[in-house]
Order: structure tokens, then C-alpha cells, then sequence
């Protein structure tokens, strides 16, 4: 093992700029100076030990002058001096020296002081000579039945560590803490002592955890924890015994330690798939989940419950508990929420819709009287979506929705708004029977509407659907309330002009009293008349709108009136009736469009939209029954067409899940019975405790490790050349947050190089975590120095600096080789990711880093070139694809990912093939790539730039 990798205990933080003191001023100070300045001699000699300097004639001064001390301070720096001096003489023999520190140690493990008995304990387990070790053993024995805990439990990891590492000096040890363990009555001195049976003498354990399985509930939390772990390992190694322990899982499930009940579920999942097992380990999650406080458990245990639902066999016991998964919601984070719901969602059955949808209208109810905060208007929108889905997937559930979510139509919240008319349009195209209601309500809400793309919407709604003679003459009353007095234009400028209307009022100001030249008093008074500000005047909505040039809701308008009126003609017989329906209908458009060319609006009319007002007014006055089946028919039949496309592509990716989640049995295959199965066959099962310390180490065997071009050697980056003095290379491990480079570092020459140090510095969003230590390399010999770096953000980080050393024996100063710079991949950070068509819009318009890349590569089919750009991007395309299949030259399409860090990358591929080159030319068209931070734009800018010169595969 190279010094790099050695085990360090203690991590001291060492100040670079002061200077290291002289061998002969810090002797002096150990030997003559007070307690205070020997303290502050001892720790400069124990920096100075850890960068490299030997200080051999010191050893003795500190043994003589210092070890005696009772002073506490000077034994804690004491015992980390004694971990990191050597003590061994160069031939591998210990130093006479230490017999004189054993002694002293043998002393303290003896002190009537329970905290230096206890942290002299807790150094003997960092000491890897068994030769310092052995005179102590009966002292270390002794303190096992000391009377204060903090010396116990230390004497029981001492015990453990000596054992581990040399049973010789103490081979009866699993008997002698088995012995202390039933005595015992401190819970952290038993979890030590539990601890310790579980890894040197598991039968012990299990003797021990046998005559007392019938408490495990009384224990403290920290003993339960150890518990668990070893019912885990020893049903894991050996299933037979299941049947034994997991009883007592089942009661640790009431434990009243939220760590002992999330580790006990775990435990209960994996050893038992009977209903009543995850059902119970199920409700320990929710429980988990509602009664912690912190949101980064509640997403964690979510997970757990998201992963139980992947199991078929599971789904079904999970669907019954789907009113406690909803107890959730009354926590107030989106995340948890939005995660909830879609769990909720997933699970639902005819069974139980109609309780969620109970459930989801009183939250919808309750969002209305919370004071307004952004994440409710999102939590609302959820809620309407996640409603949305429910009456899709359960048309029965329409009726009871429709009512209350109808009454956000008039929300301020324009999105949350928009989710209810959409769901509101397809539910009026799906289900005859509600249409009736539907327009009813629509009528109600109408006035209230207070966005002009909700205004817009309802109005094309209520256009398309009437279809009695009372709705539609309703349309028009609430069209001519919403539009006010008319004509538009005169009423607005007698308005303008300021002549009096009977609403102004006369008022007369408050008397004052004046004094005169002559010193008599005068009162004046003043008359005025006010006449309400533009604000303050209620506008009718529609008449608001137009006054503000938004003259698109007039062409919506148009389209509306058309429609209504070419309706009440066919259903009204008498010829006057109808003339003077249709003829109020024109004089709508034709005073808007009269209003559009004129002054009192913000902005004029468009073209397009005097065109569709224009056009509108013909249908009308020629009403050709051509025209009638285009407005009446050919518009709901586009609507058909979209929805049903919808609702096969949800029915495809639906499919597509299902078939992932079922597990295809052959009949043939053999069956495997748990209890029949060998220990060794047991391997193939994973042991989840050793997943998750591998995880947390980012250590993880990732299954496409069989491929050889995932190989680690695709992750090594060399350094220097082969004919530098130094040659380095380097691996980089990324595990999400952290990155280790795992640096080899080969001295080349004939000669000793000292105090080699690498010395790194970082580029971007990276923060180097600790400074390499320097070595010592002996000719042609290689060692391996690992730094760690903590990533921030997703961007392109470059990690660069050098390798200084000495050359012993040249009296030059230090040599220097420069290193090739690491540039840190992006790719291991971003995931693919999905999002709703609406999401995408208002991110692209929210964020502002654009990045325009023109697509330059060698790929000549439009295809190819998106799906290279997908896979070298790690990005999902949005855009279905049944919209991408066909060929026309020309293919656009919407891509989204999100990195580890929570941040959106959005771009959009818009991409032709020049047909007039001919049939080999290469791709054109240009990226846009939009993100919040400036980073994510340019990095992912860079990683397309780099990746579409490539040829295609």
C-alpha cells in the first residue's frame, strides 16, 4: 500500500503560509517551555511529521518531557502523535523508544480519569503493532467492567479491532463479549458488543438474539438497528431461517425509531412477498412519510414505495392502501406532492377512483382559500391534471369533476386555467351526455374570465357546442355584455372628449377660511366635478381586451358568432328571426372591425385577423351550405382526429410500460423454491446492505461494465508524455456529486525523487476537496495519489495544474512537469427526462441562455442525425413519433433533459436535407439550445460541436 492510500483517522487542517520552525527551537520548547508552549511545539511537530519530515532526535525529548504531563490537552495531541510517528527502525524492528510509551499507556488505560481511559482505548484501535499491543491486553481486559460506559463500549471496539487484526493476542475474545453482552445494560456498550458478534462470531449472535428475541422491542434504537442488519444477512446466507426472525421484523415495525422502522421494512420486503408482509411494510413507509418533518425522507421513502408498486405481484396489495398513500398531500412541498399524486394515479382502480376523486376535489377546494403562493397555483394545476387523468381513464368520474374544476376558469392563474379547458374540450368531445352540463356551467363562469387565452378558448367552446336555440341566444346575451355599449367606437370617444355622463359626481370641497388685507375672515369654497379614472372604470372583459389590441380574440369571436348563427338558421324556421340573429352577429364584427382602424385601441388590427372578421361577414351574408359543413362539422372532426392520435400514443407508451413490468415465465422454466435453495445459490441474490455502502462510495458495478467500450480504460486521460521524468495518468470516477482522480504517477529516472506533490487547481463549477500529500519515490518505482473534487453545477469543468519534486542530492531548485488538462464529460450528469408539450413552451419563453449551434456533419439522413444527437447528448425527444415518421427534407423536433442537480436543458433540432446537392449531401439547419444557467447553454453547446462531426454508425 502506497503513503497515499494509507488509513487515515484524523484529518488536521495545516495553515501553508507560516514557516516551519528549526528542530533546535522546537527541543528547546518541549524541554523548558511552560504547558501552553510545549502544546503549541507539539502540534507544529506533528504538522511537520505529516508533510514528510522526519524528526528522529525529538522522539526521546517528547518521552522525557512531555508523556509525564497530565495536562488533557497534551495527551489527545499526545495520542495523534504516537498514531503518526514512526515506530519502526528502517529494518522493520520497533523501537526501543516505544517500551517506554507502552508503559505510559498501560498507565492511562489504568487512570481513575474515565476520559483519558476511554480516548487511550480509541487509540489502541488505531495501532497496527502487535508487539505495543500484547503487555496491554490485561489492562484492555480489565476495562470491560469499568463503571463508566464510555471506557466499556471503547474497550469493546478495542477488543474488536485487536481481534481483527491479531486473534493471537486475544483468541477468546467472541466468548468474553458474549459474556459481557448478557450482563450488559448500557445500550451504545450493547450495540458495540452486538456489533462485534455479528462480524467475529455470528452463531454467538444469533445464541444471544435467540434468548432475548422477545424484547428486541424493549432495546434502544441504535441495538435494534444492528439487530435488523443481522436478520437481514443471516436470512439472506441462509432462507431457512426466516421463518425463525421475522417475527421479530414484524414487531420492530412499531418501533418507535423512524430509522429502525425504514430499515425493518426494507428488511421485511426483501425476506417475504406475502401480501401481508408488504402490505404492513407498506404502511410503515406511509407513516414514515407523513410523520417526518424532513422533505429529503419524505422523497426517499417515496422512492422505497414507488420501487414496491414496480412489482406486479406488489401493485395489487399497494392499490388498497392508495387513501393512506393520499394522507401525503398535507405535506406542503411540490415535490413530494407532484410525486404522490403520480404514485396515487398509477395505482388507482375502479375500486377506489371514486374515494380519489373525493379526496382530489376537497384539495382543489382547499387551494382556493390558501393565501396565493406559487406552489399552490402548481399544486392546483397537479391536482387538475392528475383529476384530468382519473375522468379519462374513468369516464363515470366526468359528472362529479367537471362542476368544480369549471369555477377555474376564472382563475387568475392563466396555466393552472388552461389545464381545465383542455380537460374541459376533451371531455365535452368524449362524453355526449355532459355536454349539456358542460355548456351550462361554461355559460355560468363566462363573464368571470379574466385571461384573454382562457376568454379565447371558452368562446371557441361555446361556438362548437350549442346546439339549442336557447344556448345559442344565451352566447349572444353574454357576448353583448362582455362587449359592452355599441357602437365601440363612439361610446369610447364621448368618453374621451369628457362630456358628462349621469354617473359623474358633483361634489364640493371642504371650506377654508381665508384672512383679508383688511383682517377680516373669508371662507372659500371650491365645486368640482370627478369623473372616474380610466382604471377605474369597469371595462366588460371582451371590451378590455380589445381596447388593449388584442384583436386575435376578435377573430375567435367572429369565428363563434358564424357558427351560432349558422346554427339558429338551420333550427329557426321564421325568416325574420333569423335575420335579425344574423344580422346582429355582423354588426358585432363589423363594429370591431371598425374599432380596429381606429384610434381608442393600444394597438391597431392585424391583416389576418381584418381577413377572418372579413371572411366571417361573407359566410354570413351568402350562408352557402358548403361554408355551413366547413365551420359546423370540419372543425369538431380536426378535434376527433387530435384527441384520438392523443389517446393512442398514451395507450402505446402505456403498453410499452406494462410490457417492461411483466415478467414473461416460459412453462417450462424451473421453479425456484426459497427454502429448497443452497447456501451457495443464494450468491445470485444481491445483499442490499452492501449495495447501498457501495453506493454511497460510488462503487457501484454497473451492468454495462460487460461491454468492453464502457470499460475504465475509456476513462483514463493521460497526463505527460512517455519521455517526461514524471509520467502520470489519471483515472476519473464520477459518482454524482464527487469525482476521484485516481492519479499514477511513474518516476522514470535512475534517481530518488522527494516531496513529489501534486498540486491541481480547477476551472468551473469544481471545488478541490483536499490537497494531494507529497511522496517520496524511490528509482523507476510508481505510486497512486487520489484527489477528490466536489462538483456544484452542470457545466464543463477543466481540472489542470503539475507535478513538482525534488531530485536528492541536486542542489537545483524544485523541477516541474506541466500536465495535460482534464476536461470533465457533462454527459455524466445530465438524464433524460419528459415533460407536457405546455411545461416545454413556458420554459423556452422563461429561459434566458440561448445557444444556436449550426448543425455541421457528414450524416446525410435526418433520422440518423437525431438519433446521433440523442445518444451523444443523453437528451429524450419530446416531439412523437408518429410526428417524426415519413420523409418531406425537412424534420423538427423538441429534446429535454435534466442534470442531477435539478437544472432543465431544453433545445429544439431543426434540420433539412438540401435535395437540390443531390442524394449524398449532409444534414443543415441549425440547434437552439436554451437553459436558466449560462453553463448548462454553452456546455451542452460544446458537447454537440464536438459529436456531430462524427460519421454515422
Amino acid at each position: 500500500m502506497t503513503a497515499a492510500e494509507n488509513v487515515c483517522y484524523t484529518l488536521i487542517n495545516v495553515p501553508m503560509d507560516s514557516e516551519p520552525p528549526s528542530e533546535i527551537s522546537l527541543k528547546n520548547d518541549l524541554e523548558k517551555g511552560d504547558v501552553k508552549s510545549k502544546t503549541e511545539a507539539l502540534k507544529k511537530v506533528i504538522i511537520m511529521i505529516l508533510n514528510g519530515e522526519k524528526l528522529p532526535g525529538l522522539l526521546m525529548t517528547i518521552i522525557r518531557f512531555v508523556l509525564p504531563l497530565q495536562d488533557h490537552t497534551i495527551k489527545k495531541l499526545l495520542l495523534v502523535f504516537w498514531e503518526i510517528v514512526p515506530k519502526t527502525t528502517p529494518d522493520g524492528r520497533l523501537l526501543h523508544e516505544m517500551i517506554l510509551v507502552c508503559d505510559a499507556y498501560r498507565k492511562d488505560l489504568q487512570h481513575p480519569n474515565e476520559f483519558i481511559r476511554g480516548s487511550t482505548l480509541r487509540f489502541l484501535c488505531k495501532l497496527k503493532e502487535a508487539e505495543l499491543l500484547e503487555p496491554l491486553m490485561p489492562a484492555i481486559r480489565a476495562c470491560l467492567e469499568h463503571r463508566h460506559s464510555y471506557v466499556r463500549r471503547n474497550a469493546v471496539l478495542a477488543i474488536y479491532t485487536i481481534y481483527r487484526n491479531f486473534e493471537h493476542l486475544i483468541p477468546d475474545a467472541p466468548e468474553l463479549i458474549h459474556d459481557f453482552l448478557v450482563n450488559e445494560k448500557d445500550a451504545s456498550c450493547k450495540r458495540n458488543a452486538f456489533m462485534m458478534l455479528i462480524h467475529a462470531d455470528q452463531d454467538r449472535a444469533l445464541d444471544y438474539l435467540s434468548t432475548c428475541i422477545d424484547q428486541v422491542q424493549t432495546f434502544g434504537d441504535i441495538l435494534q438497528l444492528v439487530i435488523v442488519e443481522l436478520i437481514y444477512k443471516v436470512c439472506h446466507a441462509n432462507p431457512s431461517e426466516r421463518a425463525r426472525f421475522i417475527r421479530c421484523i414484524y414487531n420492530l415495525l412499531q418501533s418507535s425509531s423512524p430509522a429502525v422502522k425504514y430499515e425493518a421494512a426494507g428488511t421485511l420486503v426483501t425476506l417475504s412477498s406475502a401480501p401481508t408482509a408488504i402490505k404492513a411494510a407498506a404502511q410503515c413507509y406511509i407513516d414514515l412519510i407523513i410523520k417526518e418533518s424532513d422533505n429529503n425522507v419524505k422523497l426517499i421513502v417515496l422512492d422505497r414505495l414507488i420501487e414496491l408498486k414496480e412489482h406486479p405481484a406488489h401493485e395489487r396489495v399497494l392499490q388498497d392502501l392508495v387513501m393512506d398513500i393520499l394522507r401525503v398531500l398535507s405535506t406542503p412541498d411540490l415535490e413530494v406532492r407532484k410525486k404522490t399524486l403520480q404514485l396515487a394515479l398509477d395505482l388507482v382502480s375502479s375500486r377506489n377512483v371514486e374515494e380519489l376523486v373525493i379526496v382530489l376535489k376537497k384539495e382543489v377546494i382547499k387551494t382556493n382559500n390558501v393565501s396565493e403562493h406559487e406552489d399552490t397555483d402548481k399544486y392546483r394545476q397537479l391536482l387538475v391534471r392528475t383529476l384530468h387523468s382519473c375522468s379519462v381513464r374513468f369516464p363515470d368520474m366526468a359528472a362529479n369533476v367537471i362542476p368544480v374544476l369549471m369555477e377555474f376558469l376564472s382563475d387568475s392563474n392563466e396555466a393552472a386555467a388552461a389545464d381545465v379547458l383542455e380537460f374541459v374540450r376533451e371531455a365535452i368531445q368524449r362524453f355526449d351526455n355532459l355536454r349539456m352540463l358542460i355548456v351550462e356551467k361554461m355559460l355560468e363562469v363566462f363573464h368571470a374570465i379574466k385571461s384573454v387565452k382562457i376568454y379565447r378558448g371558452a368562446l371557441w367552446i361555446l361556438g362548437e357546442y350549442c346546439s339549442t336555440k336557447e344556448d345559442i341566444q344565451s352566447v349572444m346575451t353574454e357576448v353583448r355584455r362582455s362587449l359592452g355599449e355599441i357602437p365601440i367606437v363612439e361610446s369610447e370617444i364621448k368618453k374621451e372628449a369628457g362630456e358628462l355622463k349621469p354617473e359623474e359626481e358633483i361634489t364640493v370641497g371642504p371650506v377654508q377660511k381665508l384672512v383679508t388685507k383688511m383682517g377680516t375672515y373669508a371662507t372659500q369654497s371650491a365645486l368640482s366635478s370627478s369623473r372616474p379614472t380610466k382604471k377605474e372604470e369597469e371595462r366588460p372583459p371582451l371590451r378590455g381586451f380589445l381596447l388593449d389590441g388584442d384583436f386575435f380574440v376578435a377573430a375567435s369571436l367572429a369565428t363563434t358568432l358564424t357558427k351560432i348563427a349558422l346554427r339558429y338558421v338551420a333550427l329557426v324556421q321564421e325568416k325574420k328571426r333569423q335575420n335579425s340573429f344574423v344580422a346582429e352577429a355582423m354588426l358585432l364584427m363589423a363594429t370591431i372591425l371598425h374599432l380596429g382602424k381606429s384610434s381608442p385601441p393600444k394597438k391597431p388590427i392585424t391583416d389576418d385577423d381584418v381577413d377572418r372578421i372579413s371572411l366571417c361577414l361573407k359566410v354570413l351574408s351568402e350562408c352557402s351550405p358548403l361554408m355551413n359543413d366547413i365551420f359546423n362539422k370540419e372543425c369538431r372532426q380536426s378535434l376527433s382526429h387530435m384527441l384520438s392520435a392523443k389517446l393512442e400514443e398514451e395507450k402505446l407508451s402505456q403498453k410499452k410500460e406494462s410490457e417492461k413490468r411483466n415478467v414473461t415465465v416460459q412453462p417450462d422454466d424451473p421453479i425456484s423454491f426459497m427454502q429448497l435453495t443452497a447456501k451457495n445459490e443464494m450468491n445470485c441474490k444481491e445483499d442490499q446492505f452492501q449495495l447501498s455502502l457501495l453506493a454511497a462510495m460510488g462503487n457501484t458495478q454497473r451492468k454495462e461494465a460487460a461491454d468492453p467500450l464502457a470499460s475504465k480504460l475509456n476513462k483514463v486521460t493521460q497526463l505527460t508524455g512517455f519521455s517526461d521524468p514524471v509520467y502520470a495518468e489519471a483515472y476519473v470516477h464520477v459518482n454524482q456529486y464527487d469525482i476521484v482522480l485516481d492519479v499514477l504517477v511513474v518516476n522514470q529516472t535512475s534517481d530518488t525523487l522527494q516531496n513529489c506533490t501534486l498540486e491541481l487547481a480547477t476551472l468551473g463549477d469544481l471545488k478541490l476537496v483536499e490537497k494531494p500529500s507529497p511522496l517520496t519515490l524511490a528509482p523507476h518505482d510508481f505510486a497512486n495519489i487520489k484527489a477528490n473534487v466536489k462538483v456544484a453545477s452542470t457545466e464543463n469543468g477543466i481540472i489542470f495544474g503539475n507535478i513538482v519534486y525534488d531530485v536528492s542530492g541536486a542542489a537545483s531548485d524544485r523541477n516541474c512537469v506541466v500536465l495535460s488538462d482534464i476536461h470533465i464529460d457533462i454527459m455524466d450528469y445530465i438524464q433524460p427526462a419528459t415533460c407536457t408539450d405546455a411545461e416545454f413552451r413556458q420554459m423556452w419563453a422563461e429561459f434566458e441562455w440561448e445557444n444556436k449551434v449550426t448543425v455541421n456533419t457528414n450524416i446525410i439522413d435526418l433520422n440518423d442525425y437525431l438519433q446521433h444527437i440523442l445518444k451523444s447528448t443523453n437528451m429524450k425527444c419530446l416531439t412523437p413519433e408518429k410526428a417524426l415518421s415519413g420523409y418531406c427534407g425537412f424534420m423538427a423536433a423538441n429534446l429535454y433533459a435534466r442534470s442531477i442537480f435539478g437544472e432543465d436543458a431544453l433545445a429544439n433540432v431543426s434540420i433539412e436535407k438540401p435535395i437540390q446537392q443531390g442524394p449524398e449531401a449532409p444534414v443543415t439547419g441549425h440547434i437552439r439550445i436554451r437553459a436558466k444557467g449560462q453553463g448548462m447553454a454553452l456546455s451542452l453547446g460544446d458537447k454537440i460541436n464536438l459529436s456531430q462531426k462524427k460519421t454515422s454508425i
